[in-house]
């Protein structure tokens, strides 16, 4: 489970820790350690960084699949599963981060997690000004699409398999849900 460990770090504290490979995240100075994912979220994550590097490299963006942190603030650090930087805002990429919103996160569930990225992180990416924020929710079986108007996350689109996956953040991608939420073939999800 995700489990709150420590209050009022920063992100010299967050560097502080030993290359112990555990996720660790900042929100409001308070540490977030999560456990290993699951393979099905592994295969989700896989998949998408796939299907998001392709497009990256025939549009001059950039996409990464988690550890790469996201520094929005001091006591505001954190790792989502896929994120895409459009080409104007490659320069916000330093050497151990990037600084400054992602054009867009995607968050893959696990049962240990719902609640932080659904509630908390999907708060910090609003606050932070993310265009749009991805929930896939294995349990659910389908994808939260949660687009920025007005510096406000409105109700967001719920697509399930059948249907396709279209953003003006990755103008052409399309993305058929069915495969992304089964990205070994029928009966691997």
């Amino acid at each position: 489970m995700a489990s709150p460990v420590q209050t009022g770090l920063t992100y010299d504290d967050l560097a502080s820790f030993p290359d112990d490979h555990l996720r660790r995240e900042l929100i409001g100075g308070e540490l977030i350690v999560t456990p290993a994912p699951t393979v099905r979220h592994q295969d989700v994550v896989a998949w998408l960084t796939a299907e998001l590097v392709v497009y990256a490299r025939e549009h001059g963006g950039r996409a990464y699949c988690v550890p790469l942190d996201v520094f929005f603030s001091e006591r505001d650090v954190v790792e989502p599963d896929v994120l895409y930087v459009r080409p104007e805002h490659r320069s916000r990429l330093e050497e151990r981060f990037l600084r400054g919103p992602p054009d867009l996160v995607v968050e893959v569930s696990s049962p240990s997690t719902r609640h932080l990225e659904l509630v908390r992180k999907r708060g910090l990416y609003e606050r932070f000004g993310v265009p749009e924020y991805w929930y896939v929710d294995l349990d659910a079986e389908r994808v939260e699409v949660h687009r920025l108007t007005a510096a406000r996350y409105g109700a967001p689109a719920l697509l399930r398999a059948g249907e396709h996956l279209t953003s003006p953040v990755v103008p052409g991608l399309v993305l058929d849900i069915g495969e992304l939420l089964c990205p070994g073939g029928p009966g691997e999800g």
